[in-house]
């Protein structure tokens, strides 16, 4: 009986990590100035959509901007997007993000997301992990564009701030997941 089970999970695991392969590959396909670009028109959206997210911009010392994350699987999932390190009018750095989550879930789902780091530490931070995993993070508080008006001055005195944004396609369920950022280099 336990063999079976041990096979159904291992099966359940392959079938997961095989629709990993479905879910677009952005970080070898877009160049510098199409992540860029994309990263650049998503922030503006989203500061002029946001009121939370324009007092953020301006208290940012930089933006970490995904403009777009497709996450996929059924009990497995994995998810995978790339973005720009933004400091004004400068890119400072090309970063993708990439995890997955164990659970009760099913579906398909796109989304971005900005991660405000309001100090240099907070900055620092990103620079010297080699790969940094969301949720180990010092003082990250995450909010959701439905919901970023909640976000109140305390938490807005964290060192990172999450918004996410553009929420497309339906992942219903309950599940761990985790997710790292690392700094890549696009074509």
């Amino acid at each position: 009986m336990k063999s079976i089970q041990r096979i159904s999970i291992v099966s359940i695991a392959a079938l997961a990590m095989s629709a990993m392969t479905l879910i677009p590959t952005t970080a070898s396909a877009a160049s510098a100035a199409q992540v860029d670009s994309a990263s650049r028109t998503a922030l503006r959206s989203l500061v002029m959509n946001n009121p939370k997210a324009a007092d953020l911009a301006q208290r940012s010392v930089a933006v970490l901007v995904f403009p777009s994350i497709t996450k996929a699987g059924f009990i497995i999932a994995g998810h995978r997007g790339t973005g720009s390190l933004i400091r004004g009018r400068r890119t400072l750095g090309y970063y993708e993000t990439v995890g997955g989550s164990y659970g009760l879930q099913a579906g398909i789902q796109a989304y971005g997301y900005a991660l405000f780091f309001l100090d240099h530490g907070s900055l620092q931070y990103l620079s010297s992990a080699r790969g940094w995993n969301v949720g180990s993070a010092p003082s990250l508080v995450v909010g959701n564009t439905g919901t970023s008006g909640s976000l109140g001055t305390l938490n807005l005195k964290k060192g990172i701030v999450a918004i996410f944004f553009n929420q497309k396609g339906l992942m219903g369920g309950l599940g761990l997941q985790g997710s790292k950022i690392t700094e890549y280099y696009p074509n």
